[in-house]
């Protein structure tokens, strides 16, 4: 309801959830692309209250939601990819309740560290750290967060990227998603290359019961894509799309993903 009330009132970034939306879908019906945009910002509105458990002045809570509220799929996989004793590299994406994706696949055994951001102001930064670590959650800030990952690497941990938001360089590299090339976090296929860790791609969906589904598919196998940041990065940027297509109600399509792209060049890749 929160986020019916917003979408009526045309809040909360909304011309760019349009725009989006409609350059990623060109052949959906106006009427096809409104409907869409309404379901995510009812998604949006299902968010705000999951991270409102970031908030429970109880102790546990956080940890007890959700544990009680997600459910992982295909660990055995992440074990798999573990066992060649090199690391992890998850790739990620901002589908669902990503916070889920991490507790879940922390709570579940899997050592992990997210690679994030630094919050402003502090007690928001000090208290989202504080729930991430009751789960068993590790943070590595960027900029500045190479050194924490390579030593979670050698410890054979796991670390988690991010790979569907604005990378610019020279950090990021352009490649198509969504048939447009758009900059992309680059830093994966070099860190496996770099450290023999495996790349293991992880999603999170929301079923019709507020139920997480963390689903860890099997590890990526580059070959010759290792060669080349980009020809990595593209690998990684296509399968975060078939993502997108499959739960597009559930990502975050206010975020500015698309800066500086050329709509006119593109070409459906996947």
């Amino acid at each position: 309801m929160l986020g019916r009330v917003v979408f009526s009132l045309g809040l909360f970034k909304q011309r760019t959830v349009a725009e989006n939306i409609k350059n990623c879908f060109p052949d959906l019906a106006p009427q096809e692309r409104t409907d869409l945009a309404k379901r995510n910002y009812e998604h949006y509105g299902i968010l705000f209250f999951e991270y409102a458990h970031f908030f429970s002045p109880i102790p546990g809570h956080y940890r007890r939601y959700m544990a009680k509220h997600s459910v992982v799929e295909g660990l055995k996989n992440w074990q798999r990819a573990a066992d060649k004793g090199k690391g992890v590299l998850f790739i990620a994406s901002h589908i669902g309740c990503w916070e889920m994706l991490a507790a879940g696949g922390a709570m579940a055994g899997i050592p992990l560290t997210i690679v994030t951001t630094v919050l402003k102001p502090k007690w928001l930064h000090d208290l989202f750290t504080a729930r991430r670590l009751s789960t068993g959650v590790r943070p590595a800030f960027h900029p500045g967060s190479v050194p924490t990952v390579l030593r979670a690497l050698r410890k054979k941990e796991s670390v988690a990227f991010m790979n569907d938001q604005y990378a610019g360089a020279p950090m990021g590299v352009p490649v198509r998603f969504f048939g447009v090339k758009a900059a992309t976090l680059a830093a994966v296929g070099p860190l496996a290359k770099r450290t023999g860790a495996a790349v293991v791609p992880a999603y999170t969906y929301r079923d019709e019961r507020g139920i997480s589904h963390i689903v860890i598919e099997p590890e990526m196998l580059l070959g010759p894509a290792l060669e080349n940041a980009e020809d990595a990065t593209q690998i990684f940027a296509a399968r975060v799309e078939t993502w997108v297509r499959r739960h597009p109600e559930q990502w975050l399509w206010m975020h500015r993903r698309f800066k500086h792209v050329d709509w006119s060049d593109r070409q459906v890749v996947c």
